[in-house]
């Protein structure tokens, strides 16, 4: 009696995968992957101490059928200015590597400046098609745009990569 149940049981479980096993495989691949990627970043200083910036990043519909994938990132945190010194500004530069139609990977840079000592500074922006996003964290004084030593010295911090 023991052996027929066993083989009962045996014969339902392989007719309930035989039925299941073809719909989930067609899930698969008869469909484009997306995903959702939400990562926390930071704090991150700038060197010397004089500014702080921390934050987050969401990632939506990230295809992985198309070889680089790409998402639509939001990206938001707070910049404070930690010097004193009113000539003094925090910089968050991010830079944005993205997508093109045509598959190339060019790069932009989007900057966050805040020169109010001790208040941080909210932002968020959006970009879509990205494939990666860098961060770099400065504090000099204050101009339009962030110097070439805070683009150029220092190596980046990978925020998102795309996988």
């Amino acid at each position: 009696m023991t052996l027929t149940r066993t083989l009962t049981g045996l014969a339902m479980t392989a007719a309930v995968l035989t039925a299941v096993a073809p719909s989930a495989a067609h899930a698969t691949t008869g469909s484009q992957e997306t995903a959702t990627t939400a990562v926390q970043w930071g704090p991150y200083d700038s060197p010397g101490h004089g500014a702080r910036a921390a934050g987050s990043l969401k990632a939506l519909g990230e295809d992985h059928a198309v070889i680089p994938a790409a998402a639509t990132a939001r990206i938001s945190g707070r910049l404070q200015d930690l010097t004193r010194k009113s000539s003094t500004c925090g910089w968050a530069v991010f830079r944005i590597t993205y997508r093109t139609k045509d598959g190339n990977l060019p790069f932009k840079h989007h900057s966050v400046r805040n020169c109010s000592y001790g208040t941080p500074k909210p932002f968020t922006f959006t970009y879509r098609d990205v494939y990666q996003v860098e961060l770099k964290v400065c504090s000099e004084g204050k101009a339009a745009k962030p110097s070439l030593n805070c683009l150029y010295a220092e190596s980046w911090k990978v925020v998102y990569l795309s996988k």
